[in-house]
């Protein structure tokens, strides 16, 4: 193995997406500001720990917007906190790393809401979002100055507090020679879009909808919660394809927006899984044809987003590669629609450019955390439609020693 870096430092980053699947930690040293170069950093290791179950089942309950007391957020605040701190512990025993060689620790908490688009509240137009899993208690725990609640900074600020991914991307996947866009498929899908030779004011990043977030709850339904997702897509393989669901679900008034946009729960949580599962019951539809559907629809709706927003001959950004990481990735079917859909595009996954795509989000806000701490905004403007450059999270610093 290679020796460090002389002046690298190491920081750990925490993920946990809406699909609510475990917590992904990944070990990142950094060599120099990647504000710079992002080169200079590199994934060390990798693990997902998994929620405790009782945790899991009551974050997707109020995450699903269920009547909840200010209380119960508060508390499972705190135990969120105490479960990415473990976490981060567990993965240092497992990547045998002595916690106090951490420089920081980017944690991005768990999303129970989030509104990119002001709507009307108490006589004022107001956006919000909420991640919790308290970043205080991670550093409490840890030993580590730690830094979480990425989203609000750029909120505050006029963007949509989403993507956030979009400045790593743009560091890792920009190229003199051609466009590439950069898709990470978690439980919503967001992409990436980086013209040839870009500077950050080109690069444009928007959620284009469903990821495997409703894949995954039709897949929970129907097997009685034995499996949590479609592996190898299995279970869409033997079914059929229903195109007058298709053409409905493809109708959502969301797919129309045009970026910046962000999307969650809110949009593609429990209330429309249960459209599709009520369609199926009209219509007599089997498990694997709806589970088949919908894994096309998110296929077509990312396809559809670049068509629309991205590759028109109007706006001129030719596109040569199409990056994929998360979930998603892992999908087969997903990955054989969008090559038919997107044509002369090469659809490559950031496994096969060096970073497993499990590991990428968490590995992002390590970085994030990274630039937060040595004082450098980090969000991208022409992302998330931010007014100004924004200081990304809050930072938690540990109990004395």
């Amino acid at each position: 193995m290679s020796r460090p870096p002389k002046g690298s430092r190491l920081a750990l980053g925490l993920m946990s997406g809406t699909s609510v699947d475990g917590i992904d930690v990944a070990l990142v040293r950094i060599a120099a500001s990647i504000s710079q170069n992002a080169a200079h950093a590199r994934l060390e290791n990798f693990v997902t720990v998994p929620f405790p179950a009782a945790v899991r089942s009551e974050v997707l309950r109020i995450a699903e917007g269920t009547r909840v007391s200010p209380g119960e957020i508060s508390q499972l605040n705190f135990r969120l906190g105490r479960a990415f701190g473990e976490a981060a512990l567990h993965a240092c025993r497992k990547f045998r790393v002595d916690p106090r060689r951490l420089s920081v620790i980017g944690s991005h908490g768990q999303t129970i809401f989030h509104q990119g688009r002001p709507s009307r509240f108490l006589g004022e137009k107001i956006s919000s979002t909420l991640q919790i899993g308290e970043p205080a208690v991670i550093a409490a725990i840890t030993g580590v100055t730690t830094v979480g609640d990425f989203r609000p900074a750029d909120m505050a600020v006029g963007g949509q507090g989403a993507p956030l991914v979009s400045f790593v991307d743009y560091l890792l996947y920009r190229d003199p020679r051609r466009g590439r866009a950069v898709l990470n498929i978690g439980g919503i899908a967001n992409v990436t879009i980086i013209p040839k030779a870009a500077s950050p004011h080109s690069v444009i990043a928007f959620d284009t909808g469903p990821g495997n977030m409703v894949i995954d709850a039709l897949v929970h339904h129907f097997t009685n919660g034995r499996r949590s997702f479609d592996a190898e897509a299995q279970m869409a393989s033997r079914g059929h394809l229903l195109p007058e669901l298709v053409n409905s679900l493809l109708a959502e008034n969301y797919f129309r927006q045009a970026p910046p946009k962000s999307a969650g729960r809110e949009q593609y949580g429990k209330a429309y899984v249960e459209k599709i599962l009520a369609w199926g019951r009209r219509h007599r539809a089997r498990p694997e044809d709806l589970v088949r559907t919908a894994t096309v629809v998110t296929a077509l709706s990312i396809a559809d987003a670049l068509h629309r927003w991205v590759l028109p001959p109007q706006r001129k950004t030719p596109l040569s590669q199409l990056i994929v990481s998360g979930g998603g990735a892992r999908n087969p079917l997903i990955l054989a629609q969008l090559s038919a859909a997107l044509g002369g595009i090469e659809v490559v996954t950031t496994q096969a450019l060096g970073l497993p795509g499990d590991a990428k989000e968490a590995f992002i806000f390590a970085l994030l955390a990274d630039e937060t701490l040595h004082g450098r905004p980090s969000n991208l403007r022409s992302a998330t439609g931010a007014r100004r450059p924004a200081l990304l999270g809050k930072i938690c610093y540990p109990p004395p020693r």
